[in-house]
């Protein structure tokens, strides 16, 4: 890996990004508590005979295609072997604040946006080490120390470079892209590797003729805007690797959800039903995950021809149980005048958190002769 010095000129404009994520975290941890677990495929999750939802999967169990929010039926039927593990998030919280406190060793700016994942900005660092790459081998070399689990880190000049990079080695792998490799680097990228294009949206994409980044760097704001909403703008932007959100310091975090998009439309309601619970299965690990609740529940329907609709219910008391937060999005859901529509995404989200540790702990340029330095 070559580290180059970087330039005074760009002092106002280059950032140092690094996005730290820990592999297979939850599932990680159990097979580090457990010896008897350890090089074999398992998940995290609720038991397959009661509906349950995979929350983390061990690289042995993704080996079978086995991933997070996969139904735990699906993911038995997948690999008959395959142990299944209820979450100790209190462990894991445990775990991951010993984690970010090895990040504010080296910044004050870390951005948590889950247990396992953090995105940390060194342009200034405590301890004024000049290559944001040698900051992150020491946060890998600590994590394992201190906890024996290892993580996978990336290293750029924005959030969505330093994402994408943490994303090409996994595990325990560190990658770095350099300002002058990030446009060479997009326009090669696969459209469904892209952080933030999910497998629906890229399959437009493909309909579209879209298949890598320089395709997309092709298309117009219009024309991107015209398909995709809002989305556009950001895929417009990234397509030329620009990506100008900053890294927030204790954000807070003002609603919780899961959402899903289908493969394949459904149409039979008690498919919708069925995929539904299994939505609120996901809100309630992550409520817990946070340790909060909502009082505001929001359902999110979007149906073939990508229009989308919402309905919302706010409740005196706030909730976190999957019965409750089941049952409310089950009642607004039935609300809605299908009128024999298909439906391409579900999702379910909590506002209005009534937790106090719902500001996030968790889930981030020195200059030399000329040029950045990583």
């Amino acid at each position: 890996m070559v580290e180059l010095p970087l330039g005074q000129e760009s002092v106002a404009t280059t950032r140092k990004i690094i996005h730290v994520d820990m592999d297979a975290f939850y599932a990680s941890v159990e097979q580090r508590d457990n010896p008897s677990y350890r090089g074999k495929p398992l998940v995290v999750g609720g038991s397959p005979n009661q509906r349950g939802v995979v929350a983390a999967a061990s690289y042995e169990a993704r080996k079978f295609g086995i991933h997070s929010a996969m139904p735990s039926i699906t993911a038995f039927a997948k690999c008959p072997g395959l142990i299944f593990v209820r979450p100790r998030f209190d462990v894991y919280r445990d775990i991951s604040t010993s984690i970010h406190a090895i990040f504010k060793r080296y910044s004050d700016l870390v951005e948590g946006v889950a247990l396992d994942e953090a995105y940390l900005d060194v342009t200034e660092n405590r301890q004024n080490i000049p290559y944001a790459s040698t900051i992150a081998r020491h946060i890998k070399t600590a994590i394992v120390q201190e906890t024996q689990l290892t993580a996978t880190a990336g290293v750029s000049i924005n959030k969505f470079l330093a994402k994408m990079a943490s994303g090409q080695n996994k595990p325990n792998g560190l990658t770095v892209i350099l300002p002058e490799d990030a446009i060479a680097f997009v326009e090669q990228l696969a459209i469904e590797k892209f952080h933030g294009i999910g497998e629906v949206t890229a399959a437009k994409m493909h309909s579209l003729g879209i298949h890598t980044g320089a395709d997309l760097k092709e298309r117009s704001p219009l024309e991107l805007t015209h398909h995709f909403g809002k989305a556009g703008n950001y895929y417009y932007k990234i397509a030329r690797a620009e990506d100008d959100r900053p890294v927030e310091a204790n954000r807070v975090r003002k609603s919780i959800g899961a959402e899903t998009s289908f493969a394949q439309d459904l149409s039979d309601i008690s498919q919708m039903l069925q995929q539904l619970e299994q939505i609120a299965q996901i809100v309630e690990q992550r409520l817990e995950q946070h340790e909060t609740r909502g009082r505001t529940l929001t359902l999110k329907v979007k149906f073939s021809d990508y229009h989308q609709i919402t309905r919302s219910k706010t409740m005196l008391a706030p909730i976190s149980e999957l019965s409750t937060i089941f049952e409310i999005a089950k009642a607004l859901f039935e609300s809605i005048d299908l009128e024999n529509r298909s439906i391409r995404l579900l999702g379910i989200s909590l506002s209005n958190l009534d937790n106090a540790k719902q500001t996030q702990v968790i889930q981030l340029p020195l200059f030399q002769n000329g040029n950045i330095i990583f």
